[in-house]
């Protein structure tokens, strides 16, 4: 620190005087304010993940005896259950429900319908050979094809199975198929949408596993199902549930991963659904490990040679598989693990559903030899045909992730209701845990560029996470010590130039920065692949993954300007400028903090309450934090920090404007936390 603040007090005084902002230079467009860093660019945020990524890869060796690796699965499993949150009910009735039944040759479809958690439904189809019985069963989970359990894809699973003397069940996936917000439109259950799970401590990967189990106690209670011998697979999306299912529940006898096997590294930067999401995963195994959860059970790993997808391809695969296999061998069972390779692109192809059918007649019938298998032809049925429901006619009981999140999110607002104020510190502790600053990231260096001929100073903050933070400075006059740091989420060159000009005019000093993945600082990898995704998509799952969070590392951004300005006047006032998401950054940095700066949060929810599906997408994925409401609301974390707050034009976590009556609730409830936690500066709304 000693050397960041000789180094900064020598660039400051080294400056010639800076040009103020004339009334001709406020006409001119955003894109007139100069760049920090030079036009050849080095994606440095992709470089640090992918070598936390491949450190964690390595790291994660499995144990090689069986009493130790007996104490890893069982600490393993528990840990996944946790960091997914998910849930089971064995005492809980199914209360199956029948709509519809399709007599076709040989064998029935069944539109069913049954109990996952109290009062929640899921919708499903059941396929089920002719006669008593009883007969092996599969469980087939469908991946990110439109209609669900409907798609052809899918469907095709059950009327080859049940053709085949197997009882086949396909769940609708939470969020998916008749379990959409808007009953029979389909909707991708990913990105904010799902990612907004886990502001009430829950997951989308939690909620598959819970429905898959669920799905597997349904199975196990069919009087015509051999319950010791059930089955499951799935591609994509469902290969990836029957993988987790298969490591959780070992009532699974046989498990088939279809074009869904890669490693846990090969997710970071890359672009897949948060239903393939587990918080902290890294930190906890690798994907062998997972896999080796399945042993002594038999798993055969399906991969598509032309996957277009970076994490599912052959040398992913293998990575884990040779990783997962000595496990299998431990465990005297070698013979269990497979896999197979197909010159096919991503999907459940024929050929693959073919080597599926010989698979289960060799571990769950003990016929063959596992060979390869020709499918007896089959029709598939219409998506009305195999509606649970009507179309705009759904149990109120089948439950979107809207709703759930919804209920769910009213309930742990009105607990903390409830709550007296609690041990500052404490707080503090546990907002730095789920935000994934544990370890507070430093500058450890400030690289000074040069003054443009506006009197710009151009400034990079070099890392201890061997990044560079780019800024834009302007010293105050002679005799001010206030300072504004304008933070915007679509970078520094959208500051308002009018607004820049006052400040200057007033003698403020101004820092203009690109917090991490935005502007300058911006990843080219991520942003490749957020192309028709939500923003800070990629980084926010990368960042999960490896325990960490978009919004912790604006704070910690945050931390190293206000250093910065510290180390030229330690009396100085601050006045930190943002919108949007990057505002509950700030806040979050004074509740950690307590540097009683002030706050002006443009645009900044109100809440981490969602309120409609519509415009779901108005903040980025990076808003969305593990357990957050949990912790407390947006109303408490005020309460707590020390400076004062301005919110100008407040929203919901839709975007939507809080106006008049709302408005007035609102303040109320900011004024009741602010007497809670005995807060001294206001809160007001503009």
């Amino acid at each position: 620190m000693i050397r960041l603040i000789l180094f900064w007090l020598v660039a400051l005084f080294s400056i010639s005087n800076s040009t103020e902002l004339t009334a001709q230079s406020t006409s001119k467009k955003n894109d007139s304010l100069p760049s920090v860093l030079s036009g050849f660019y080095d994606d440095l945020i992709e470089k640090n993940y992918l070598s936390q990524a491949a450190l964690a890869f390595r790291k994660h060796q499995l144990p090689d005896n069986v009493l130790d690796w007996r104490h890893y699965k069982s600490t393993l499993k528990s840990k996944i259950i946790e960091k997914s949150a998910a849930v089971t009910y064995q005492n809980l009735a199914l209360n199956m429900q029948q709509t519809g039944f399709h007599q076709l040759k040989n064998y029935s479809v069944r539109n069913i319908s049954f109990q996952t958690r109290p009062s929640v439904l899921a919708t499903a189809n059941l396929y089920v050979p002719d006669g008593e019985g009883p007969f092996p069963a599969v469980l087939a989970m469908h991946g990110h094809w439109p209609d669900g359990k409907s798609n052809a894809v899918v469907q095709s699973l059950g009327h080859t199975l049940a053709l085949n003397g197997y009882v086949c069940l396909v769940v609708d996936a939470f969020g998916a198929g008749e379990r959409t917000t808007l009953h029979g439109t389909h909707e991708y259950h990913g990105s904010n949408l799902g990612a907004s799970l886990m502001n009430i401590g829950h997951t989308l990967i939690g909620e598959q596993i819970s429905d898959n189990i669920r799905a597997i106690d349904l199975l196990s209670s069919l009087p015509y199902v051999d319950q010791n011998k059930i089955g499951a697979t799935g591609a994509s999306g469902g290969g990836n549930q029957t993988m987790w299912l298969s490591a959780l529940d070992e009532r699974i006898q046989a498990s088939m991963p279809v074009v869904s096997v890669g490693s846990f590294e090969s997710y970071i930067m890359k672009s897949n659904c948060v239903c393939e999401l587990l918080p902290g995963g890294l930190t906890l195994t690798e994907e062998a490990g997972v896999l080796a959860m399945i042993a002594p059970r038999a798993l055969h790993i399906a991969t598509a040679l032309q996957d277009a997808n970076p994490t599912f391809t052959y040398p992913q695969m293998l990575k884990s598989f040779q990783n997962a296999q000595p496990v299998f061998q431990m465990l005297d069972a070698y013979d269990k693990i497979s896999y197979q390779l197909f010159d096919t692109g991503h999907g459940y192809w024929p050929q693959m559903r073919q080597n599926m059918l010989g698979f289960f007649d060799l571990h769950l019938k003990a016929k063959g030899t596992g060979a390869p298998k020709q499918e007896i032809p089959f029709s598939l049925l219409s998506n009305e045909q195999l509606m649970v429901y009507k179309t705009g006619h759904r149990d109120s009981s089948v439950i979107t992730i809207e709703r759930l999140a919804q209920i769910e999110g009213r309930s742990l607002i009105d607990t903390q209701k409830r709550l007296n104020g609690s041990d500052l510190k404490a707080r503090q502790q546990q907002l730095q845990q789920i935000l994934g600053i544990s370890v507070p990231h430093k500058s450890i260096d400030v690289h000074s560029y040069g003054n443009t001929p506006d009197g710009w100073q151009r400034i990079a903050l070099e890392t201890s996470a061997h990044q560079l933070l780019p800024l834009l400075y302007k010293k105050p006059k002679t005799g001010k010590r206030n300072y504004t740091v304008i933070l915007n989420i679509s970078g520094k060159n959208t500051s308002n130039l009018d607004q820049l000009a006052a400040l200057e005019a007033s003698g403020e000093g101004i820092i203009l920065a690109d917090l991490w993945g935005i502007g300058e600082y911006y990843s080219q990898s991520a942003a490749a692949f957020d192309k028709n995704l939500t923003r800070f998509h990629t980084l926010a799952r990368a960042s999960l993954w490896l325990a960490e969070s978009v919004i912790g590392h604006w704070i910690n951004n945050i931390d190293m300007i206000t250093e910065l300005i510290a180390s030229q006047d330690k009396l100085a006032s601050v006045t930190l400028q943002t919108e949007k998401e990057i505002g509950l950054a700030a806040l979050f940095y004074e509740v950690i903090y307590q540097k009683g700066y002030q706050l002006v949060l443009q645009h900044c929810p109100v809440s981490y309450l969602f309120d409609s599906r519509e415009n779901v997408d108005y903040f980025g994925m990076g808003i969305h934090i593990p357990g957050i409401l949990k912790w407390g609301d947006i109303p408490m974390a005020a309460g707590i920090a020390k400076g004062k707050i301005v919110f100008e034009n407040p929203v919901s976590m839709s975007g939507r404007p809080i106006e008049a009556d709302q408005l007035q609730v609102v303040k109320s409830e900011f004024e009741r936390m602010s007497r809670l936690h005995k807060r001294k500066n206001p809160v007001t709304f503009k």
